[in-house]
């Protein structure tokens, strides 16, 4: 009965062996921490020097100082949460251990939540940098954003959980083959996200798929509080309404197709 009860419920323990095994990696590799200082450094300071020269010819720019950088910053988030997400994922079906974990007492849900704290991780050490280099070199603070930068961080994080979830579901069932799928999926939602324009740029029959995802109402938000001083907590219960739909769809998927892999041996053969 001892036995039975230790494998009910979801195991913190077993949750931060598995954060340990992927800090552990992290800290092996210099190239690791390496790519996550380096890209979000040189977004920063490229984005940073264009909104300095638009600032400079366009009034519009000048009155919305920071939207460039905000975007980019915020953009970062949504992308390296997703990328850390699923980089710690692909570690493992790398070393071909996915197979050994599955069939451990480590639970499908505590492997999922191991790798979304993973990824804070990820984020916090190349994000937290990239805000510092614009305070220090474009003066801009994206901390004075206050109690909305923690709606848009949480929205954004959600949103690349999400689609981490699924990816990884994908990779799990169809192999190393759909690996593009990680690297590649969050760039196709980049243009209908309205990144550095309003959605009122896309033609009236493509605004309905932008408003369908929840980066669309934060960097929305993002606009409204840096040019009109406004906060919009509709589109941020919008955007966490519809979050919550799909981190549960994300989540079924990901049982569904390790359900499928598992019939398919796809996680004994390393899923090739």
């Amino acid at each position: 009965m001892t036995d039975i009860s230790l494998h009910r419920g979801i195991a913190p323990h077993r949750i931060g062996a598995m954060i340990l095994r992927y800090w552990y990696l992290l800290l092996s590799s210099w190239p690791r921490l390496l790519e996550l200082l380096y890209w979000p450094a040189l977004q920063v300071i490229t984005w940073g020097f264009i909104q300095y020269y638009i600032a400079e010819n366009a009034s519009f720019f000048a009155r919305a100082g920071g939207t460039l950088i905000g975007a980019v910053i915020l953009w970062d988030i949504l992308f390296r949460g997703q990328l850390g997400f699923s980089i710690s994922f692909l570690e493992e079906m790398w070393a071909r251990n996915l197979g050994n974990l599955m069939m451990s007492p480590l639970k499908p849900i505590e492997f999922l939540l191991s790798l979304m704290v993973m990824s804070l991780i990820r984020l916090a050490i190349g994000v937290i940098p990239m805000t510092l280099i614009a305070l220090l070199l474009f003066h801009f603070n994206v901390y004075a954003l206050g109690l909305p930068l923690i709606a848009f961080f949480c929205n954004l994080i959600f949103t690349s959980w999400s689609v981490g979830i699924f990816v990884s579901g994908l990779v799990l069932r169809n192999g190393l083959g759909a690996e593009s799928i990680v690297w590649t999926l969050m760039f196709a939602v980049m243009p209908l996200a309205c990144i550095y324009y309003p959605v009122s740029v896309l033609p009236v029959w493509l605004q309905y798929a932008a408003w369908a995802l929840p980066p669309t109402y934060v960097f929305e938000g993002m606009r409204a509080l840096l040019i009109e001083n406004t906060f919009r907590i509709d589109l941020m219960l919008q955007a966490l309404a519809i979050n919550a739909v799909l981190l549960a769809a994300s989540f079924w998927a990901f049982l569904a197709l390790l359900r499928s892999a598992r019939r398919h041996g796809s996680l004994l053969s390393g899923g090739e």
